[in-house]
Formats: structure tokens, C-alpha cells, sequence
């Protein structure tokens, strides 16, 4: 049986949602008092692990970008053995890991992950995409753990209702949580960090 003392946060969610930035920005805030590593998932390039190793608080040595090749849906759900070779080699390197970010390549609304890669899920939308996407559904919206609807400073110019959001998630997520988020302006980030503390971390 596998003896660790770390936790695996997936977080999905199409192209462009914020995946990346709020990897970045989790990791600023909490990396002092944590200690955390990142794998990053793109089909061809490595170019959100690049941009983690300029912009967030982490050692280069703390992130690997994975090439996928494929259909990012695959590298975290039906076959995630890259994946989990990262996430151990990060372990291996860093005996001390409390906290694994795995964020997939950019997929649809059915992006799920394997629960041998992710312990916890964070499914990422935004507001941009137009007020329709929480009652659009799928695995991601409905079954993550936690659901996240970024750049909320949007919805006046795309006209969209965040209180229709608000309910048509309701309707679709039950009892399952989401956040309001502005990452820009790390609006809804503490609420964020405290899920994690509390449902990912298991903290009091």
C-alpha cells in the first residue's frame, strides 16, 4: 500500500479558463507555509510549467511540464501513467511534498480525472464563455469537487446574469461547492485557499 503524506489537486477546465493563473497564484499565496509542486499538462509544448517557473513563487525543479501529444482527456483520465510518473518524481525529489498541483491541458466540459492522479478535483470555467456554461453540465461542471467560475469582471460585456449563474450551478451541482472568482484581482482566492485547507488538506 502507498505510504505518502502529500495531496493531489487536478485542476481542468477548458482553454483559457485560468487553470494556470490560479495555480500561480495559489502557489504564491501558500508556499511559505507549504511545501508544493506543480505538474502541467500541453499537448505539445511545456509552455504553462514555463510560465510557472517565471512567474510563481517555485523552484524550477518543482514543476514538470508533461507533452501530452494527444488528447489531454486521456493524459489525466484513461491513460495517466505520464502523469503519475511526474507526480512521483516530484515526490521522490521533494520528500517533504504536502501539495500537488496537476492541472490538465485545456479540454471540454467532460474532463474528469483518474483517481489514482487526483485526490481532489477543481474544474475551471469562465464568465467570457457567456452566462450558459454552468447549465451546459458534464463531469466537469457537475462532479468536481470544487467548481470554479472565473473572470467574473466580464460578465458586463458579454451580458451576462451572474445571479443566473449562480442558480443554474446551484441546479446542476446540488450541494456541491463553487467560488466567484477574480483572479486578476485575486477576488474570491481566500475562499479558494480555505477549501483547499479544509477539504483537500484536512485541516481544522
Amino acid at each position: 500500500m502507498e505510504t505518502r503524506n502529500y495531496v493531489k489537486v487536478g485542476v481542468g477546465g477548458p482553454v483559457g479558463s485560468g487553470k494556470t493563473a490560479l495555480i500561480e497564484r495559489l502557489v504564491r499565496s501558500m508556499s511559505t507555509d507549504y511545501s508544493i509542486c506543480v505538474v502541467t499538462n500541453d499537448i505539445y509544448t511545456r509552455e504553462d510549467a514555463q510560465f510557472l517557473q517565471k512567474n510563481s513563487a517555485l523552484p524550477a525543479e518543482r514543476i514538470i511540464g508533461v507533452e501530452t501529444g494527444g488528447c489531454p482527456h486521456t493524459a489525466i483520465r484513461e491513460d495517466a501513467s505520464m502523469n503519475i510518473e511526474a507526480v512521483e518524481e516530484l515526490a521522490t525529489r521533494f520528500p517533504d511534498t504536502e501539495l500537488i498541483f496537476v492541472e490538465s491541458g485545456g479540454d471540454n466540459l467532460t474532463s474528469t480525472f483518474s483517481p489514482d492522479l487526483a485526490d481532489v478535483s477543481i474544474f475551471v470555467i469562465d464568465v467570457g464563455e457567456g452566462e450558459k456554461m454552468p447549465r451546459k453540465g458534464g463531469p466537469g461542471i457537475t462532479r468536481s469537487d470544487l467548481l470554479i467560475i472565473n473572470k467574473i469582471d466580464l460578465a458586463p460585456y458579454v451580458h451576462a446574469d451572474l445571479e443566473v449563474m449562480r442558480q443554474d450551478t446551484l441546479r446542476m451541482r446540488g450541494e456541491r461547492p463553487f467560488i466567484f472568482t477574480n483572479l486578476m484581482t485575486l477576488d474570491g482566492l481566500e475562499d479558494v485557499k480555505g477549501w483547499l485547507k479544509k477539504y483537500a488538506l484536512l485541516e481544522q
